[in-house]
């Protein structure tokens, strides 16, 4: 037995936030940020309307299961991935699940970030072999534009990440053509720092003060060049990993999808692989980094594009904040 995507949805707001249009708040520029990232334009939420993440990933749900041909009541379980939850606790996820009208039904939230994505498939992985549930919904939302220092001090990030909600819809199938093959996580806590936001923090008393908001301690934080580097060794190395357990070769892809944090990372790490252009599915150009939603965001959009097929061999790997990273391997 093994875990199967039957549908795949996804949700971005209206909302077109184009490089030219932060122009107008930082110092920066089209060229800047497309040298440096590759990112043209990004989604954010409209300012005011008290969107959360869980919003979108209703339209995302509702998105899927219709593709599914399923109703929304038949989900039997939750797993919501993100950076940015929609309040401090409790879990987005039992946000969601009384959005959609899923009484009782279980519900999770994955705080890994970048790589939220894949260690919730992880996750959902074992309940599905194991028989525990036979329809998870695994989610990647986020709303980062209400966080972010918009502002010349803030531009490096700031520039990076939009909004977004894109989902998969998990089951179990006994068809040696589908499903899961394998999958691998990892985690070094020495670089937390190194990309993260400080506060609030219940370390401290009170956990967010005056203070905070004066030094900009609240926004978040990132060491660049530490990121990059890590991202294009873990990244290539984790997926090489699977792909040798598995005994498959960077030829027999149908379709890698690389976290989508920045182009150059994506590029560098589809080089280091030896992948063909035709074998790799980017979308950064059009919503930023979109974190936890990323890759399901990308799988929607390449099924729908006619870039992958049933039965295709599909990698992903992620890299992020922790930091994290993980792989898998599965047959769409």
């Amino acid at each position: 037995m093994r875990t199967e995507i039957i549908a795949t949805g996804r949700y971005l707001p209206e909302r077109v936030v184009t490089n030219a249009d932060l122009e107008s708040r930082m110092d920066t520029s089209d060229e800047w940020i497309r040298q440096r990232t590759g990112i043209q334009e990004r989604r954010w939420v409209e300012e005011g309307k008290g969107i959360g993440g869980s919003d979108l990933a209703v339209e995302a749900t509702r998105n899927a299961c219709e593709k599914a041909g399923m109703d929304v009541s038949e989900i039997e379980m939750i797993i919501y991935c993100t950076l940015s939850p929609d309040h401090f606790f409790p879990g987005s996820g039992c946000f969601l699940q009384e959005k959609l009208g899923l009484k009782n039904v279980p519900a999770i939230d994955v705080r890994n970030q970048c790589s939220g994505f894949l260690y919730g498939l992880s996750v959902a992985d074992a309940w599905i072999r194991t028989g525990t549930y036979r329809r998870i919904l695994l989610v990647g939302a986020e709303v980062h534009s209400t966080g972010l220092d918009v502002s010349t001090e803030g531009r490096d990030v700031a520039c990076i990440f939009g909004d977004a909600a894109a989902v998969a819809i998990l089951g179990p199938t006994d068809d040696p053509d589908r499903g899961l093959l394998d999958i691998t996580l990892g985690a070094d806590g020495r670089h937390a720092r190194d990309l993260w936001i400080e506060f609030p923090s219940s370390k401290n008393m009170p956990q967010f003060d005056p203070s905070v908001v004066e030094e900009r301690r609240q926004f978040p934080s990132m060491q660049g060049q530490k990121v990059f580097k890590n991202a294009v060794v873990k990244m290539p190395r984790a997926l090489q990993e699977v792909m040798e357990r598995q005994q498959v070769t960077p030829k027999d892809l149908r379709l890698f999808i690389p976290h989508q944090a920045n182009l150059r990372i994506s590029e560098a790490v589809q080089g280091i692989l030896g992948l063909s252009e035709d074998q790799v599915f980017n979308n950064i150009q059009k919503y930023g980094n979109t974190t936890a939603a990323s890759i399901p965001l990308c799988l929607d959009e390449a099924v729908e594009q006619g870039r992958l097929e049933r039965g295709e061999l599909l990698a992903m790997a992620s890299f992020g904040a922790g930091f994290t990273w993980g792989a898998a391997l599965m047959r769409y």
